[in-house]
């Protein structure tokens, strides 16, 4: 079905004192924090990286799959009720999550 670009203005203005980026993939979203990919947007729900750290914030909240076939995520759409912990949750996230390996030179 696909995410919508409302969707996302939406979250990065609830979540506005974080520097999110977001970068559209497949009709779908993943959103960036310090580089590092810590949640993504499918079918305009929000669902978090469910790294040990997320899942300690966050343990009675459902988690599913962002897409078939992926590994069950934190599903976020609760967590949005309180921007101050869904915030928190993402820092802790980007901590955990390790930096993004640089990109080899493409053949010419």
């Amino acid at each position: 079905m696909g995410s919508s670009a409302a969707t996302i203005a939406h979250l990065l203005d609830t979540l506005a004192e974080l520097p999110l980026t977001s970068r559209k993939m497949f009709g779908e979203y993943a959103l960036y924090l310090e580089g590092k990919t810590v949640a993504f947007v499918c079918d305009d729900t929000l669902f978090i990286k469910p790294t040990p750290g997320a899942l300690a914030l966050l343990p009675d909240t459902g988690r599913g799959p962002a897409y078939p076939g992926s590994k069950d995520y934190i599903i976020g759409s609760e967590v949005l009720d309180d921007p101050e912990l869904c915030a928190r949750v993402l820092r802790v996230v980007a901590g955990e999550t390790p930096a993004p390996k640089p990109k080899g030179k493409r053949a010419t």
